[in-house]
């Protein structure tokens, strides 16, 4: 059940976060929920330490680790968009 909710939550906090760095049209479901799993992923490495608490990979629905979660999305996204327009040039 908690692999559920997490492709759910993840599914949901990567779309919310491809809204937000307007990528949104570029990207379909199953692109959102990687992007809100592995955003998660990334915040559990970089944002987590810095600031505690906890992110929805870990098992933990709170407004903090869903916070967390979508500031980790947010930053992939970044990422992914700095590396497409560096290649394109």
């Amino acid at each position: 059940m908690n692999l559920l909710i997490l492709l759910v939550v993840g599914g949901v906090l990567g779309w919310l976060a491809s809204i937000v760095m307007r990528t949104d049209a570029q990207q379909g479901l199953f692109l959102n929920v990687v992007v809100g799993i592995v955003g998660a992923l990334l915040a559990g490495l970089l944002i987590t330490p810095l600031i505690g608490g906890g992110t929805i990979t870990d098992g933990s629905f709170s407004a903090t680790s869903l916070l967390i979660s979508f500031l980790g999305a947010v930053v992939l996204l970044a990422i992914v968009n700095m590396v497409r327009r560096g290649s394109m040039r």
